[in-house]
């Protein structure tokens, strides 16, 4: 799910360190458009850690991925003809890509596809159980106490769904975001 195609799975084996190196974690790699004219979008954070901090990605952070990706890419040049480059934010109603999106983001309503039919149907809505083992549960959304597991490489597209919820979430983030560099402002001018 974090890419696509061949081309794009060996983009993100290529870029992957380079993200890492850093401090971020690509969550989705995408390489579109023909021969003509084609571009690299990239969606990227910086690591969850324990504390509940980071999973965020600014602007300033999406240059400074950028410009370690563009040495990288200019060098390897992997690409045949002109791209462009694109490095932004998951956003607030992200893709879940990786096994643990899933765990992070349990308890929120999310819409998953699937590669093949399960419970009659591809396509399924409700709110996240979690996960076991490598199986990804899902509370279906209308179906009182029903909670059913697919395997995780089952999943070919999963994306949160905005709802007050969420936006509560993500304006809670950003407001200890914004506390966190408050503080951390504070102490440097205390120090000088």
């Amino acid at each position: 799910m974090r890419g696509k195609t061949r081309e794009d799975l060996d983009l993100i084996e290529m870029l992957d360190p380079v993200a890492e190196t850093v401090g971020y974690e690509i969550v989705r790699l995408r390489l579109m458009g023909g021969a003509e004219q084609r571009r690299l979008q990239i969606m990227a954070e910086r690591p969850l850690l324990e504390d509940g901090t980071g999973g965020d990605m600014n602007v300033e952070d999406c240059a400074k991925l950028s410009r370690a990706i563009s040495e990288v890419m200019d060098a390897a040049d992997p690409i045949a003809g002109e791209y462009t480059l694109e490095v932004s934010s998951p956003g607030v109603d992200r893709p879940l890509t990786r096994l643990k999106d899933f765990e992070t983001y349990a308890g929120l309503e999310v819409r998953i596809e699937l590669d093949r039919v399960a419970e009659g149907r591809k396509r399924f809505k409700g709110e996240l159980a979690g996960v076991e083992d490598d199986q990804v549960g899902l509370n279906i959304e209308g179906e009182d106490d029903v909670t059913v597991y697919f395997p995780f490489a089952w999943i070919v597209d999963a994306k949160l769904v905005l709802t007050d919820e969420l936006m509560k979430r993500g304006a809670d983030a950003r407001a200890a975001r914004v506390d966190a560099e408050n503080d951390n402002d504070l102490s440097e001018s205390e120090e000088d």
